[in-house]
């Protein structure tokens, strides 16, 4: 199966092309999306056809879910797959649960907002947890900081005009914090922006997060999001480790390459940092506003299964070296991120995949590579 590549302007030029094995065309690669998301589907190929992974799950369900995954999730494929590569912050972001996302639909369907309109936040009823494993060191904003964590951080920058943010902080209240930040006057959100990414820029403490803010300020100069980023929990994760996000969590991706799994959505509600489409009382209904534990997770053998609370999806990583027999109980896409490897009498390379369907069997994999085995939670 071969995969679809998104050229966000966020994305680098080079990540995905080295993993890839494929000159770069000098535009940015931000995502190589597998699954059948009718946004992108893959393309399978198939008794030398080549069809839609979307259309050949729709023509026979059972056959290529297995008859549990068909009637839990109706039919569709209820995962996607990608590897992302960061060179710039994304937005400020977070994700609905099932239920917000359900009724954001309909709302939206009810107001007559079409599917592809630039202004719409809600483009299917589905949530949308994922899950991140990085490819390489990569840096990302994510969670919502303890109250007083927060208001030290932003405190230290000396800006006055954040006083108020401060003095909910204080209190132990999040949500108030977040939204006066939020729902500040184009006029007055950008002059806070300004002081924040001018005072960013000054030695003090927390020097990575100051750096971060100097960045972020940069790209997105008058953002008032650049404030909201330094109440988030900085995030460093090492090849191999991985960062499961559930709904409301609010996130801001920085830099570096990862794979991520995640349910089949495309609902993205953001708070700021993009020229896209910014819906701050869906952000604002959805965000989980109680601090986060960064829960980082670390493989403890050459294959590891990471903790994933969803039914959606899982996410396995093999360090393939010689051969390997798996069985799948449900369907499966198998990423190879590097090296070679032959699956099932397909060969693939970095950035390559094969469509296992439910019922295949048992099967082998052969080859020194890094693997992913995306399938559905249990």
């Amino acid at each position: 199966m071969s995969g679809a590549i998104q050229p966000y302007p966020w994305g680098s030029r080079e990540v995905l092309p080295q993993i890839m094995g494929v000159p770069p065309t000098g535009e940015p690669q931000a995502e190589l999306w597998l699954g059948a998301h009718p946004r992108a589907p893959s393309v399978l190929r198939r008794s030398g056809t080549n069809r839609p992974l979307n259309q050949v799950i729709a023509n026979d369900p059972i056959g290529e879910l297995g008859e549990d995954a068909a009637q839990t999730f109706g039919g569709e494929l209820p995962f996607l797959l990608k590897i992302l590569a960061v060179d710039q912050p994304l937005s400020l972001q977070t994700h609905p649960t099932l239920s917000q996302a359900q009724a954001g639909f309909d709302s939206e369907d009810e107001q007559g907002i079409p599917l592809d309109a630039e202004h719409r936040s809600y483009r299917d009823r589905n949530h949308k947890p994922e899950l991140i494993c990085a490819l390489e060191p990569f840096t990302a904003l994510c969670g919502l900081r303890p109250p007083d964590s927060a208001a030290a951080l932003l405190d230290s920058l000396e800006v006055d005009a954040l006083d108020p943010a401060i003095s909910f902080l204080q209190a132990g209240e999040i949500a108030p914090a977040l939204r006066w930040l939020l729902e500040q006057t184009p006029e007055s959100g950008t002059e806070i922006a300004q002081q924040v990414a001018a005072a960013c820029s000054k030695p003090g403490p927390f020097p990575d997060e100051r750096l971060w803010g100097v960045r972020i300020g940069e790209q997105h100069p008058g953002d008032i999001g650049v404030a909201i980023a330094l109440m988030l929990n900085l995030v460093r994760l090492e090849p191999g480790q991985a960062l499961f996000l559930g709904a409301g969590n609010l996130h801001v991706y920085l830099r570096g390459a990862v794979v991520e799994i995640m349910a089949n959505s495309d609902n993205v509600l953001r708070g700021g940092l993009t020229v896209k489409h910014v819906d701050v009382p869906a952000l604002l209904d959805a965000v989980n506003c109680r601090p986060h534990d960064v829960l980082v997770q670390a493989p403890t053998g050459p294959c590891f299964t990471f903790e994933a609370p969803v039914p959606d999806f899982s996410l396995t990583r093999v360090e393939l070296d010689g051969s390997q027999r798996f069985a799948p109980s449900g369907p499966e896409i198998v990423l190879c991120a590097s090296g070679s490897v032959k699956v099932a009498g397909h060969k693939i390379t970095g950035g390559g995949a094969v469509w296992v369907p439910a019922g295949a069997g048992a099967l082998e994999m052969a080859g020194n590579a890094l693997v992913f085995r995306a399938a559905t939670g249990d």
